[in-house]
């Protein structure tokens, strides 16, 4: 059974801490999820959040009864980081044809400005074992806590177990592979202008509903230039030998994306052919030990195992999406799959992929400049690649990749139906 993906919407992405400073992440997906089922009831909702909100337990269900939908429409919630998504994409097409299931509506949200400032696990367990006891002497104990007692985020949402960043990781793999500061600015000014570009083309206009006064992405800036970016200080690294700025990595961003998962029957549900919709060929999943090179190279080994399996090159992709985390990360992860010996001791891949058609990538902007809301990335991606594949010839491919902490990442390779 053949399952596939039809582009869905969105919010527009904006910087957290400013246009939806006061909405959470459940408050951002619901006018998705309506927007969703007004088109059509799903057999059910996979949905996703990275940053954990302490009173909510399952987004999914908890967004879609506070929409005031369907009750009788049961929710999933997943999560794999910055592919959370993409991850509920793979598994709702999983589920599909089971259960009675020929239709998910599938996505994820973020509020990067509503970030939980959790107690340090000591003076939480203090605190909560002494509300069961006594709840007036807990109370005397909060009001005395102070900035000591709890967990800053003061370096964003570092990965637990090394206690860095994703930024002074990506460091480490643009000092591993050489990656320039000029070519990683490159990277961001080409976003922002495809970003643009696609925005003054109309493409996002049936991706995106307007939330409050906001109507498109406030991020991509028409006056980016390659000076701009360059005149940026590093932010990780202040070093001489520093080289990830504001401007060529990924900013924090509010925002939820949505995207449909069906099979055929799903499809006649939505009203679409099945060559209007974007079938799913296959996926893989990347994981590493993230000491090698750096934290966000596992697509590096999925890309080419992937296309491999398939006997495809680089070059049979017409439209390659690649998450820009970072540009570093980009350019590292490209940089590795366009290497022999890279892809045969890494990726276990020994025949020749060619270049890599760099002409082709993220052709109406990515994460640099569009924003990267981690829950809701993997949905905008899919959706934006989906919608770009069916404007090409029937038969071409759309490769995603989307990168994630902890050593691993999602790919997934698309065709446009005969």
């Amino acid at each position: 059974m053949k399952r596939y993906i039809v582009p869905g919407v969105r919010t527009p992405f904006v910087k957290a801490g400013a246009e939806f400073v006061s909405l959470n992440s459940i408050e951002l997906s619901i006018p998705v999820m309506q927007a969703m089922a007004n088109r059509s009831l799903p057999d059910f909702v996979a949905w996703g959040q990275v940053i954990p909100s302490a009173n909510v337990s399952n987004i999914a269900r908890e967004a879609w009864l506070e929409a005031k939908l369907d009750p009788t429409v049961p929710g999933v919630s997943s999560v794999l980081a910055c592919s959370t998504s993409m991850m509920a994409v793979i598994q709702a097409s999983g589920m599909l044809g089971f259960g009675g299931s020929h239709l998910a509506l599938v996505g994820g949200a973020e509020s990067m400005s509503h970030v939980p400032i959790a107690l340090k696990p000591e003076v939480a367990q203090q605190v909560a074992g002494l509300a069961m006891k006594d709840p007036q002497a807990a109370l005397v104990m909060v009001n005395d806590l102070n900035a000591g007692h709890f967990n800053l985020p003061i370096k964003g949402w570092a990965n637990r177990l090394s206690g860095r960043s994703m930024g002074e990781h990506t460091e480490d793999t643009a000092k591993f592979f050489d990656i320039a500061r000029v070519d990683q600015d490159k990277i961001a000014f080409e976003s922002h202008q495809n970003a643009i570009a696609a925005q003054n083309a109309g493409f996002f206009d049936d991706l995106i509903i307007p939330l409050g006064d906001i109507s498109q992405d406030t991020i991509p800036r028409a006056d980016s230039t390659l000076e701009k970016l360059n005149s940026l200080s590093p932010v990780f690294d202040r070093s001489e030998s520093g080289t990830l700025t504001a401007g060529n990595s990924s900013p924090l961003t509010d925002g939820a994306a949505a995207i449909w998962v069906a099979d055929e029957t799903g499809l006649e549900r939505l009203g679409i052919e099945q060559q209007n919709a974007i079938e799913i060929v296959d996926w893989r999943l990347g994981a590493m030990d993230y000491q090698e090179e750096g934290i966000l190279m596992a697509p590096a080994r999925a890309i080419p195992q992937l296309l491999s399996a398939h006997g495809l090159t680089l070059d049979d992709i017409a439209v390659w999406e690649i998450h820009e985390a970072f540009a570093a990360q980009v350019l590292a992860n490209i940089q590795g799959i366009t290497d022999s010996s890279y892809l045969r001791d890494k990726a276990g891949v020994t025949s020749d992929l060619g270049a890599f058609p760099i002409d082709r990538l993220n052709q109406t902007g990515g994460s640099l400049a569009i924003g990267h809301p981690f829950g809701a990335t993997g949905a905008r991606v899919l959706s934006q690649a989906a919608k770009q594949l069916l404007e090409r010839t029937s038969g071409s491919y759309a490769v995603v990749s989307v990168c994630a902490d902890g050593g691993q990442g999602s790919v997934m390779l698309l065709r446009k139906p005969e």
